[in-house]
């Protein structure tokens, strides 16, 4: 994500227009340098992933505001929803959003849920993210209009390296490790995933996390 944002970023900065516009220039570097350090997040995130495979990865939970992260994953993805012509629809409708979570690793697994969703778009990209609790539950739901994934594809979707046949049309780049790692991550928080999809009409992806308790906050 970070690199297709940094690559957009700098075509926007070889444009005419924006060269002649110092407040755009220091919008889009600004957006370079950000994206920068992000990159540097996910090279951590990435060695973390190796140690994952022998079960060695240490989670740095603490309270972490469910909303806050939703909205952050959605900013950082803005300059690649703006070049797709996509439309975000949020509905934040969860009266508890707090829960037991690692900063990096929570983001990135909504992260790629969000990346997922671009990658296999249609035309006229439509992404409805939604969040409601229960007594005991945040579910966070990420849904999107895009290609769909047959029912062999949903079986499978969350192995490692696997990556469904889509031909040509979408050159999607990468190793397939995203819903692994999406998979892996909403284990180690002790939250549940699972996949609703119709080939050629969308998908969504809902996942249950378990709400901060009272005890753990007053540590």
């Amino acid at each position: 994500t970070p690199l297709a944002t940094i690559s957009l970023a700098v075509d926007a900065l070889r444009n005419e227009k924006v060269l002649q516009d110092r407040e755009k220039m220091e919008y889009f570097s600004g957006i370079i340098k950000e994206e920068n350090k992000r990159m540097n997040k996910h090279v951590e995130t990435i060695l973390q992933s190796a140690l994952l495979d022998r079960q060695e990865v240490k989670l740095n939970l603490k309270p972490v505001h469910a909303h806050a992260v939703i909205n952050e994953v959605l900013e950082n993805f803005e300059l690649q929803l703006q070049n797709k012509k996509a439309v975000a629809e949020v509905n934040l409708n969860a009266s508890n959003d707090l829960v037991m979570g690692d900063d990096v690793h929570f983001t990135n697994l909504i992260s790629n849920l969000v990346d997922n969703a671009i990658k296999y778009s249609k035309e006229n990209l439509q992404i409805k993210i939604t969040t409601h609790s229960t007594s005991r539950h945040i579910v966070i739901r990420i849904e999107d209009n895009g290609i769909g994934m047959s029912k062999e594809t949903q079986r499978r979707i969350f192995e490692k390296f696997y990556r469904a046949h889509t031909g040509n049309i979408h050159n999607v780049k990468g190793f397939g490790l995203g819903l692994s790692y999406v998979k892996t991550m909403v284990d180690a928080h002790n939250g549940k995933i699972r996949v609703d999809s119709t080939l050629g009409k969308g998908t969504i992806f809902t996942i249950d996390m378990p709400l901060a308790k009272e005890k753990s906050l007053s540590h």
